[in-house]
């Protein structure tokens, strides 16, 4: 079998594939105070609350809260590159890299649009030569 027909595996355990084979990032939602995580939890972290914690899936949008560009990093990983923290909407807030924008201070804004897009994760594999996938931002 190719690694063309293998499937991709997932770079963290909130990435998930829905019946139509669409990728979404999934979160939890606690049932006491409506506040919103990423990735599978069992408490609450705002109020605490152990055990009313909702799986749900993540809106594919957001607002650029914060950003960095990276120009130094481990051996093997281009630079410069944009870390940035996104507010997602409908709630959630997770850390990515801004991609298909200039790394130019003056082409980026705070509380600009993006969208969360799944791609190859800058091709790492694992042991057996498996891809990963992985989450991006990218301007609307």
């Amino acid at each position: 079998m190719s690694n063309q027909n293998k499937e991709l595996l997932p770079a963290t355990n909130f990435i998930n594939k829905d019946n139509n084979g669409d990728y979404y990032l999934s979160g939890s939602k606690c049932d006491q105070c409506n506040s919103i995580f990423i990735g599978d939890r069992n408490s609450c972290g705002k109020c605490f609350r152990i055990g009313d914690m909702e799986e749900i899936r993540l809106a594919n949008s957001g607002k650029l809260y914060s950003y960095s560009i990276v120009h130094r990093s481990f051996p093997g990983i281009d630079v410069p590159y944009i870390s940035a923290i996104v507010d997602l909407d409908e709630g959630g807030t997770i850390k990515g890299n801004l991609i298909n924008i200039k790394p130019d201070p003056d082409k980026i804004k705070f509380d600009m649009k993006v969208k969360v897009i799944f791609k190859d994760a800058l091709g790492r594999k694992d042991k057996e030569g498996n891809s990963y996938i992985s989450y991006f931002f990218e301007p609307e």
